[in-house]
């Protein structure tokens, strides 16, 4: 039995974790005009951070096609594979879930299991690491679905925006909504835990930094711990070393956001993807 795992590229694992662990990525699509990146393939996420403000259009995203799930699929079915278990982004965020579905119900030669992480970012990269490890260690793929189940509940993800005006472009909110956050600079707050996306209002930089940290607090003590950000490392940095008590042993992963979420959440984004310890 050879279980292998698939994701999409806004899991935002380390490339040298993926590489590491036999993880395979389908990569995102950025839609600039008329013009389409594979995200991490054809663009790099200095690149699009570095041209985001002044991209016109502004960017979309969108999913791979079912027939090029089901192409991956085969193709790790002929180099030995004898289950794919797929995970990816959360389907209240995107499509992604559905199209891997599509694509593996096409899949004649091979059993596929798609698996709706419930999740974004590191908070998916969490489940597709954990997935590969235990199918390396001979673990069943109903043995893996219920880890994975049981870690979704002790999984959060929240970040601190810098602005709403990314969200505003990107269509994924209310024009007047975001010119009233503009003009009170508010700092939009969000929140994920078990596929319920959620979004507090905070009013200055220094405080959506306070919340951060009250929420790593009260998710303490962590097992698993990754700091995330759009062009903000110095902020993330920083915040590393104002947290470090409440961090586990040994090394957190500081990764920025993929181009995909940062089309819409935009730059000067700062966050957390934690796993709680079992009670």
């Amino acid at each position: 039995m050879t279980i292998r795992i698939v994701s999409d590229s806004t899991c935002d694992l380390p490339a040298e974790v993926i590489r590491a662990n036999n993880i395979t990525i389908v990569p995102m699509y950025i839609n600039v005009g008329a013009k389409t990146f594979r995200d991490g393939v054809d663009l790099s996420r200095q690149e699009f951070y570095e041209q985001l403000p002044a991209y016109s259009p502004h960017p979309t995203t969108a999913a791979p096609s079912p027939g090029l799930f089901r192409q991956v699929y085969e193709q790790l079915a002929a180099e030995g594979a004898t289950e794919i278990l797929s995970i990816h982004i959360s389907i209240k965020l995107s499509a992604v879930v559905e199209m891997a579905a599509q694509g593996a119900k096409e899949t004649r030669i091979i059993p596929v299991t798609v698996f709706d992480s419930r999740q974004l970012s590191m908070g998916t990269g969490f489940e597709v690491l954990a997935a590969a490890q235990a199918a390396a260690a001979g673990r069943s793929m109903s043995e893996i679905i219920a880890m994975l189940e049981e870690q979704i509940s002790r999984t959060r993800t929240f970040a601190a925006l810098d602005t709403l005006e990314f969200l505003r472009r990107s269509g994924r909110m209310n024009f007047a909504m975001a010119f009233l956050g503009s003009l009170l600079h508010i700092k939009p707050f969000l929140k994920m835990y078990n596929g319920s996306p959620t979004a507090e209002r905070i009013r200055t930089q220094g405080k959506a930094m306070k919340r951060l940290v009250e929420l790593l607090q009260e998710a303490a003590p962590l097992e698993k711990v990754a700091l995330l950000h759009s062009r903000a490392a110095d902020r993330a940095e920083a915040l590393i070393k104002q947290v470090r008590h409440l961090l586990p042993a040994g090394e957190i992963i500081l990764e920025e956001i993929n181009p995909v979420l940062g089309a819409h959440l935009g730059p000067g984004v700062v966050g957390f993807s934690v796993i709680s310890k079992k009670v």
